[in-house]
């Protein structure tokens, strides 16, 4: 009996071990998922960093772009207006001018024939 004894003694023994062995297989394989799974959490979150940094980089791009539209656009609306302003006025002295010539020409034509009316009847 005390041989039968042994004998499951040993056999309690070698399971024994084999499932320690088998633990710190487990456990070492569990050690390494969790390893990996941090790493890749790490590398998941570094990858949405960069991607967030990339997209407000774009997003500052595009405000710089609307801002120099929105820019450019004030100065022309700004440059026509100028422009318009000064055609007006340009405008407005040609029209003075042309109006003082005419009149210039107009008296200097009818200078011009009262003279030679003067002429034939002086002659």
């Amino acid at each position: 009996m005390i041989a039968f004894i042994e004998e499951l003694r040993e056999g309690a023994i070698e399971k024994l071990e084999k499932a320690q062995a088998h633990l710190r297989k487990v456990e070492t394989e569990a050690d390494r998922f969790w390893v990996n799974g941090y790493s890749k959490i790490d590398r998941e979150k570094l990858n949405l960093i960069n991607s967030n940094y990339m997209t407000l980089e774009q997003l500052e791009n595009y405000k710089n772009k609307a801002i120099h539209f929105e820019q450019q656009r004030v100065i022309n609306q700004v440059r026509q207006w100028v422009l318009q302003q000064a055609l007006q006025e340009a405008l407005g002295t040609l029209k003075s001018c042309l109006n003082n010539e005419l009149h210039l020409r107009t008296a200097s034509a009818n200078i011009g024939m009262f003279g030679t009316m003067k002429e034939k009847i002086t002659d």
